[in-house]
């Protein structure tokens, strides 16, 4: 076991558990440490405990058109560094321009190929199940 490799935190925002737990398991690999939420005010608690280095978040919360944003407004403060992922069945042009305001750096509209999700989640150095397999 390396106990020099840094860990790499993940935030999944997710209110269909369905889709939350594949998530999960898609980053839950060694070097990295997963926090899921299923709602907003769950989501706004972990963002003010904990710096991400990845956000994953659904656009809509629990029936909160906006609580996607509202989760990228703060990790935009208390995260800054993160890389933000927004993931929605509603990819309407007014959410897609507030996503890229509030920080987002990719919109992904549902269904989301995993694959899509971990190139990306390379690029800022965490790894996930689909790096792990090819090693």
């Amino acid at each position: 076991m390396k106990t020099d490799a840094v860990t790499k935190s993940v935030l999944v925002v997710e209110d269909e558990q369905s889709i939350r737990d594949i998530l999960v398991e898609l980053f839950e690999v060694e070097g990295n440490s997963v926090t899921a939420a299923e709602l907003l005010p769950e989501a706004l608690d972990k963002l003010r405990t904990q710096r991400f280095d990845l956000i994953v978040t659904d656009l809509r919360l629990g029936g909160k058109r906006d609580g996607g944003l509202q989760v990228m407004a703060l990790s935009g403060m208390l995260s800054p560094d993160a890389m933000v992922l927004v993931l929605t069945a509603y990819p309407d042009d007014s959410n897609r321009q507030a996503s890229f305001r509030l920080g987002a750096l990719h919109f992904l509209e549902k269904p989301v190929d995993l694959a899509t999700i971990a190139q990306y989640a390379a690029t800022v150095d965490v790894k996930t199940a689909f790096a792990m397999a090819r090693d």
